[in-house]
């Protein structure tokens, strides 16, 4: 599998699945405020997935257009603080609540439900003219913990002196994963660099040789590439390898198939977590993001999508 990585390049496709809602019909109650379809809501939704989840709420809105779908994108933290407020009734994030959260939410009487709708990676952007592009895991959380501090130390004759490495924000759900994730709860280096959001982390490398950027795969890629095999031409993709050492044969980088066969070692999950207490409108846009269509939104964002079959097709190309 590992000498692939050249030859042969790898695209999903999703296998579709028919589902249609059922229109809101004479047996809905007259005094519900929302239904599956129609009324107004707001959301919370971590900001590293602001280009998806605006295009599922435009399709959604589009089918339904008693609909509407009001979206506050912020941080994991405060995604998840506005649904635990009571203030939404629906949060996107990348991960499951706590117990604690939930107990919190028991002694308000709700009961979140969660459903898992994608697999995203983790993907680390450099300068356009850096070109020392294959890293390891372990390189990685050494540059986290402030251990590796010099391009040096990685690449013996890079010229680019100091690594600077950058998130999107403080409370980012990037920052919980490198220290979940990779560091394993060790502290990071006081050294690692924030920025505002996913946009702030591409203009950043973009402008700086010797930076390291963190972002969500879903941010990278080529909007006019429909076969999701290529990244912005504004910055180049590292290719992440679990050995000691990185070569061409086992780096990969954050391709949607690599993520499926779990071959690109930085992934995580993306779920919805809603407290509708009736059968409304969140439980309506969760469903639709979960179905066929909404599916496909997904896959063309260069995430894997979770809840339909899919099947990898292997094409090899003229390298």
């Amino acid at each position: 599998m590992k000498n692939i990585f050249k030859s042969i390049a790898v695209i999903l496709f999703i296998m579709s699945v028919s589902y249609s809602f059922t229109s809101c019909g004479p047996a809905q109650k007259k005094e519900a405020s929302d239904t599956p379809t129609s009324g107004v809501i707001k959301i919370s939704a971590d900001e590293s997935f602001e280009p998806i989840i605006q295009q599922e709420i435009d399709v959604f809105e589009s089918l339904y257009p008693k609909a509407g779908i009001v979206p506050e994108y912020v941080s994991e933290v405060d995604a998840i603080t506005l649904l635990i407020r009571d203030s939404v009734r629906l949060a996107v994030t990348t991960r499951v609540l706590t117990q604690q959260e939930e107990e919190t939410l028991h002694a308000k009487k709700l009961y979140p439900k969660t459903e898992k709708i994608a697999i995203d990676g983790i993907a680390l952007i450099v300068n356009k003219e850096n070109t020392d592009t294959l890293i390891t895991v372990n390189d990685i959380e050494k540059i986290l913990t402030g251990k590796i501090t010099q391009w040096k130390q990685l690449y013996p004759k890079s010229k680019l002196g100091e690594i600077q490495m950058v998130f999107d924000n403080a409370n980012s759900s990037t920052i919980r994963y490198a220290i979940d994730s990779i560091c394993k709860g060790q502290k990071l280096s006081d050294k690692l660099r924030a920025q505002k959001n996913n946009n702030d982390v591409i203009d950043y490398v973009a402008q700086v040789p010797n930076a390291i950027g963190v972002i969500g795969a879903s941010w990278i890629g080529n909007r006019s590439d429909t076969t999701r095999l290529s990244f912005s031409e504004r910055i180049n993709v590292m290719a992440v390898s679990s050995d000691d050492f990185a070569n061409n044969a086992n780096s990969y980088k954050p391709y949607q198939a690599y993520l499926a066969m779990g071959l690109y070692p930085f992934t995580r999950n993306v779920y919805i977590i809603s407290t509708d207490p009736k059968t409304g409108l969140p439980s309506g846009f969760t469903k639709f993001v979960s179905t066929d269509r909404g599916q496909k939104i997904i896959l063309k964002s260069g995430m894997v999508p979770a809840t339909q079959v899919i099947r990898i097709v292997n094409v090899r190309d003229n390298l």
